[in-house]
């Protein structure tokens, strides 16, 4: 199993096979002009919330993979407004597990705002549980620190995909405190150093995560990393 990093918070899996693409935005991302999104071809695509920097590439993706997109009821229908077949659209909501060719998806809480593209109410930010093989994964979504973190503690999670940006999400402190909410020492940041007020000093932050018996993860964009 495998994590590739996109940028911003597009995150591609490869659980023994089976793709699973978080949040596409990399068409208007400068820092990711290297990645062709034509060759992206998940056979899922999860999208946390509805902002323009988490969907961009959603359309054009399904179009060339023809991929199942999962998300939270009123995301999940302004999919289906920019062409996407009803039967290519999973909608669910806060609480609810999917299952998958790869495994389970629980959609749990996050802290933001959502709307779509088209100014519409997007429904509630979510992140998600990701459960394939042996491994538990926490993808954050868009989030401010928030106690209802502490409710995943008990799940053991192998890895935690975190915002670090700050400034539309928790920053690093924040993130630090997170990680100990919901009991995970592997940590992959996400979301920041796409726009100057997400800009963040990477060494301190993996030094900030590192004094609490953590580890940070900051792969480069197109680099993978093993599970």
């Amino acid at each position: 199993m495998k994590a590739t990093y996109y940028g911003q918070s597009c995150v591609m899996f490869n659980f023994d096979g089976h793709e699973v693409l978080m949040d596409p935005f990399i068409t208007y991302n400068p820092l990711a002009k290297g990645v062709d999104v034509n060759a992206l071809l998940p056979e899922y695509i999860f999208l946390s919330h509805g902002h323009q920097d988490h969907v961009a590439d959603m359309a054009q993706i399904q179009k060339n993979s023809q991929a199942t997109v999962a998300a939270i009821v009123e995301t999940a229908a302004w999919v289906r407004k920019q062409g996407v077949p009803d039967e290519k659209v999973i909608e669910f909501n806060l609480g609810g597990t999917i299952v998958t060719s790869f495994g389970t998806v629980k959609m749990v809480y996050a802290m933001h705002t959502n709307s779509t593209p088209d100014g519409q109410y997007g429904g509630f930010p979510v992140g998600f549980i990701l459960h394939s093989g042996n491994k538990k994964i926490y993808f954050a979504g868009d989030t401010a620190l928030t106690m209802e973190m502490k409710l995943l503690a008990d799940l053991e999670l192998d890895w935690a995909f975190l915002p670090i940006g700050g400034h539309y999400t928790m920053d690093v402190d924040d993130a630090v405190k997170a990680a100990e909410f919901i009991n995970c020492d592997k940590i992959v940041g996400v979301h920041y150093d796409t726009f100057p007020p997400i800009t963040i000093d990477k060494v301190i932050a993996s030094e900030k995560f590192a004094n609490y018996g953590k580890t940070l993860y900051l792969p480069a964009i197109g680099e993978s990393i093993e599970l």
